[in-house]
């Protein structure tokens, strides 16, 4: 596994990625989190399905948000054969108060709190922050990677244009 430095940087600081470099075309590695009933979930529970995966630092800041309520509208327009995952170092107890709150109903959260197995495998994990960095990913159909975005200031919003762009072609 490799460190990344300076790959992101966070309110102009360099920072440290984890792991190594997704990249397209790739197979999309293996990885399981925790859903906000504590249950296992990993990749292989959505085989068949367009993966649109949005990482984000924390639900509880204004940018992931307004992503995770962006892709939260846009999922419904996707269709039943892609499915959103947002991922965080959030407890899932946080993040199901958060869904709660916010009226999230059409993305699937989960925590990669307990084992960072999601992070370490994306090359997503902060070292010095202990967080993952924002990106997005489109896994198509087959476990391949479409698409990726590491968005470079993590307190910036991604392109959901692209984002979305990619996920409908691969459906």
């Amino acid at each position: 596994m490799t460190d990344r430095q300076g790959a992101v940087t966070f309110k102009g600081n360099p920072l440290t990625l984890v792991g190594n470099q997704i990249k397209q075309g790739q197979a999309a590695p293996a990885f399981s989190a925790v859903a906000t009933d504590m249950s296992e979930k990993s990749l292989a529970d959505y085989v068949g399905k367009v993966v649109v995966i949005c990482s984000v630092p924390s639900l509880d800041t204004p940018v992931c948000d307004t992503e995770t309520r962006r892709f939260n509208k846009e999922a419904e327009k996707l269709g039943k054969g892609v499915v959103v995952l947002v991922v965080s170092m959030d407890l899932p107890f946080a993040q199901s108060r958060w869904c709660g709150a916010a009226g999230v109903k059409n993305v699937v959260t989960l925590s990669d709190y307990r084992d960072r197995a999601f992070g370490s495998a994306y090359g997503l994990y902060v070292k010095e922050l202990g967080l993952l960095a924002r990106a997005v990913l489109v896994i198509d159909k087959q476990a391949k990677v479409r698409y990726v975005q590491v968005v470079a200031e993590m307190t910036n919003e991604p392109d959901y244009a692209a984002a979305l762009q990619a996920a409908k072609a691969a459906v």
